[in-house]
C-alpha cells in the first residue's frame, strides 16, 4: 500500500491556489487557458499544484491572460500579505481602514507614520 501524503493547510493561498481560482473565474480550462500562455495544459495542472514555478516569461503571459498582475499571483491582495506578514491584528485593522481613505489622507497618514518612525530611530541613536 502506498503512503498517503498529506499538507499542512495554511491560511496562505499559494501561487498555485490564485492561478486555479483567478483561471476558473474567468471560465478557462487548463486546455483553453495553456494555450493561451502557450503551454500544455498538463504543465499548468503543474503549477496549480505548486509541483513547478514558471518562468518569469510565463508568469507575465498568465497574468496578461487573466487580467491579474504578476505581483497578485505570487503574492495575492496587499491585504492577504499584511494579514501573513503583520501579527497585530489592530495593525491589520487601521491598515484596511487607512485602505479606504482617499489618497490626500493616505499620504497625511504616511507622513505622520514617517515622522513617528524616524523620531524613534533619532531616539535610539542618541541614546547609544
Amino acid at each position: 500500500m502506498a503512503a498517503k501524503t498529506t499538507h499542512a493547510k495554511t491560511n496562505k493561498s499559494s501561487f498555485g491556489q490564485r492561478l486555479k481560482e483567478v483561471r476558473e473565474a474567468k471560465g478557462l480550462t487548463k486546455d483553453k487557458f495553456g494555450k493561451a500562455v502557450k503551454i500544455h495544459y498538463s504543465q499548468i495542472g503543474r503549477y496549480e499544484r505548486n509541483e513547478a514555478s514558471p518562468s518569469a516569461d510565463v508568469l507575465k503571459k498568465m497574468g496578461n491572460a487573466l487580467g491579474v498582475t504578476t505581483d497578485f499571483l505570487m503574492n495575492g491582495t496587499t491585504s492577504d500579505m499584511a494579514n501573513e506578514n503583520i501579527q497585530d491584528k489592530t495593525l491589520i485593522n487601521q491598515f484596511n481602514r487607512i485602505s479606504e481613505l482617499s489618497e490626500q489622507n493616505k499620504t497625511v497618514v504616511s507622513t505622520l507614520i514617517d515622522a513617528f518612525l524616524f523620531q524613534q530611530e533619532m531616539k535610539q541613536k542618541l541614546a547609544q
